[in-house]
């Protein structure tokens, strides 16, 4: 029984031959040729009984009919149509930035890539690439130097004009984050600095967005800080890749528990003993709203000195990275009248 042809791929390619065309069916095994109308195909490969992949010869422009040549008889015929090689031309390159490292899936838009033998990015040639249509290629970037790369397609042809470019961007480095610390309702606002950080299009804290951030130059970003807990390492992400970590750390609200003593005279002076939580990094304490001179002595408690102040009752606060504390009650308490 004669072999049977149902599909060829791809159903087209330029005069000048040299389309490696796929053919499909059944009862392949044994063919002898395949003909492109009255033309042996330039060389074919008989991959199976149900595959036949064939090199077409030089002919005019037009549809021809291909068919295998087999002792049993030829197979019915498909359709390949020649058309008039022209040289490629690049209209598009996207996403049009990668990684200095490669691997970034690129889609070319244009003109005349049938055929296409070769797509290279600054003269080397991609780490693969698919002809998807006569104006379409999608190509993997090879790796590369940071900077313009130019972009071409090679087909029978010719070679498009170097007038399309891909950009290889170093990965972007951070050296430092201040503040390091914020709270943990969030909403601090930092400030990165490094290496190649425009164009960026993510900052995380640990695996948390930003809130938002503004790229004021390539050596500087603000971010500001998402509520989270703990050690949150600070990430950029940019079209060169992903930056290496900077420490940040989420500081909880620091609270009061006890005052010793919890009373004194209006004058200043009086050494009151604070105990809580989380005052490791106090900034400031407060006795109704005065600034008193304190000494942190651990995570859990703080010395103060009491201002001087009328009689009556005050809260004391403790103000932190991570925000201020509800305060209890510090009485002051007039001295005797003479």
């Amino acid at each position: 029984m004669p072999p049977t042809i149902n599909a060829i791929n791809p159903s087209q390619g330029p005069t000048t031959g040299g389309t490696t065309v796929t053919l499909t069916g059944t009862g392949m095994a044994g063919a002898t040729a395949v003909r492109f109308a009255s033309s042996n195909a330039a060389s074919f490969t008989l991959s199976s009984d149900t595959q036949i992949t064939a090199v077409s010869p030089a002919r005019a422009a037009g549809a021809v009919a291909v068919v295998v040549v087999h002792p049993t008889g030829n197979s019915n015929s498909v359709t390949f149509t020649y058309v008039v090689a022209q040289v490629p031309v690049i209209t598009g390159v996207a996403p049009s930035n990668g990684t200095t490292s490669g691997g970034t899936s690129v889609t070319l838009t244009g003109t005349g890539f049938t055929g296409a033998t070769t797509v290279t990015f600054a003269g080397v040639p991609a780490t693969s690439f698919m002809v998807n249509s006569a104006t379409q290629i999608t190509a993997v970037t090879p790796a590369g130097s940071a900077g313009a790369a130019v972009v071409t397609v090679t087909t029978p042809g010719g070679t498009s004009a170097p007038n399309a470019f891909f950009f290889y961007a170093a990965p972007p480095v951070l050296n430092a984050a201040a503040p390091a610390q914020g709270p943990t309702a969030g909403g601090v606002v930092v400030t990165l600095t490094g290496t190649n950080l425009l164009n960026a299009s993510t900052v995380r804290f640990g695996s948390t967005n930003a809130i938002s951030f503004t790229v004021v130059s390539a050596t500087q970003i603000t971010a500001t800080a998402p509520p989270g807990t703990g050690s949150s390492p600070i990430t950029v992400i940019t079209p060169g890749g992903t930056s290496n970590p900077v420490a940040f750390t989420y500081v909880a609200t620091p609270t009061l528990t006890a005052l010793v003593p919890s009373s004194g005279p209006t004058s200043a002076g009086t050494v009151v003993t604070l105990t809580g939580t989380n005052l490791a990094s106090a900034s400031a304490v407060t006795f109704g709203g005065t600034a008193a001179s304190f000494t942190v002595m651990s995570d859990t408690q703080i010395t103060a000195l009491a201002p001087a102040g009328p009689a009556g009752p005050v809260t004391v606060a403790v103000t932190t990275v991570g925000g201020t504390s509800p305060g209890p009650t510090y009485t002051r308490v007039a001295g005797p009248g003479i």
